[in-house]
């Protein structure tokens, strides 16, 4: 008679391989991050070899070859060379540093002022909390469509300022470019005044109360004691801010489409139209390789700053 109590020899063998990983920090810690490794490998990985794959090639998807078979129009890297005499990318380029070097200022001084004021408590403070961070919960794509109702001719922006003049914004050469920065100032503001607010409300209470019994001024308390302890703080807001201005297309695209002309043509409405209008996947391949290097530079160097600041 067949003792039913009695385990499979395979089931044993699998207790007792699971119960030794249970004993076992390390094939357990293995098990843990298999998952995330193999998410990583296909959607990171993968893609990043493809991309620099096809970037040393001339393929583009209207070539009759698959991409496997990119080898065959094998470029030696002329794409590369390319891009650094291409007027266009250029232009795209200085008009993304533009919108970076106005509005990412114009976002820290505004956002420094407002974490200031909300350091003190005052009646209706969780209310005006609250409708602070509400612009950058947003979709961009939504804040584009918003803007781009504002700023019609006969849209709020020029009916509410009483000019006998009717503005054309975003169809405008100089006044186009006027209103994505401040549509991308009003949405992301919030977020540089919840990183500062953020550093500011860490500053030790017992340094700020004690300089002002000493008789400090708030301006003397804000540079001598919020200011230098913060430096870590700012430096990740800016170049956090920095970097993701050279990520900005939803608002550019819905409100401009890069017009008039190319005059609002940032680095990623270049990369979509020449991907999506043109289908030079192997130039945008190597130019988008070219910006990552760049940016992981530049990103790399504000963490260092913030290390030695923290160390």
């Amino acid at each position: 008679m067949t003792d039913i109590t009695k385990q499979p020899e395979n089931s044993t063998k699998k207790q007792g391989y699971w119960a030794g990983v249970a004993r076992d920090g390390k094939k357990m810690g293995f098990w843990f991050i298999l998952p995330t490794f193999l998410l990583l490998l296909f959607i990171v990985i993968f893609p990043l070899f493809m991309q620099l794959y096809l970037s040393v090639t001339w393929w583009t998807p209207l070539e009759g070859i698959p991409w496997y078979r990119a080898w065959e129009v094998f470029s030696w890297g002329d794409n590369y060379v390319f891009q650094f005499t291409d007027e266009r990318v250029w232009g795209a380029l200085w008009r993304t540093i533009i919108i970076m070097v106005i509005a990412v200022p114009a976002q820290f001084f505004l956002g420094m002022s407002l974490a200031y004021l909300f350091m003190d408590n005052f009646p209706g403070r969780k209310i005006f909390y609250s409708l602070m961070l509400t612009p950058m919960m947003i979709v961009p794509a939504v804040v584009g469509l918003m803007f781009y109702l504002l700023f019609q001719g006969t849209g709020p922006v020029n009916a509410h300022l009483g000019l006998p003049v009717t503005f054309s914004w975003l169809t405008d050469v100089n006044r186009a470019m006027i209103s994505v920065i401040i549509a991308d100032v009003w949405q992301w503001t919030p977020l540089m005044f919840l990183i500062l607010l953020a550093g500011m409300l860490g500053v030790p209470s017992d340094q700020l109360m004690a300089a002002k019994l000493l008789g400090g001024s708030n301006w003397q308390n804000f540079l001598k004691i919020i200011l230098p302890r913060m430096k870590a703080v700012i430096a990740i807001a800016l170049v956090l801010r920095a970097v993701e201005c050279f990520k900005i297309f939803d608002l550019v695209y819905i409100m401009t489409k890069g017009g008039p002309g190319v005059q609002t043509e940032t680095i990623s409405v270049f990369l979509y139209k020449m991907t999506f209008g043109e289908f030079e996947w192997s130039y945008v391949a190597a130019l988008g390789l070219t910006i990552l290097f760049v940016l992981s530079i530049i990103a790399a160097k504000g963490l260092a700053y913030i290390a030695k600041k923290d160390g």
